[in-house]
């Protein structure tokens, strides 16, 4: 059987962490940021975590 390959798309936008779980960058930073608050801003700043029930779609296309 031939090897499985990651899909590079989800490769790109998602990074596993020491336990197991999956980061991801928060939506609504790429525009209209003068309208935000400095506040939401910075919070989105800091990663995200994948839910649970996501997770397992994620970890197959990675294929890890």
């Amino acid at each position: 059987m031939p090897k499985l390959k990651t899909k590079k798309g989800v490769a790109k936008r998602f990074k596993i962490t020491k336990k197991g779980g999956i980061k991801r960058q928060k939506a609504g930073r790429g525009h209209l940021l003068a309208k935000k608050s400095r506040k939401k801003k910075r919070l989105l700043r800091k990663p995200g975590l994948v839910s649970r029930s996501e997770e397992k779609v994620i970890k197959l296309l990675l294929r890890r």
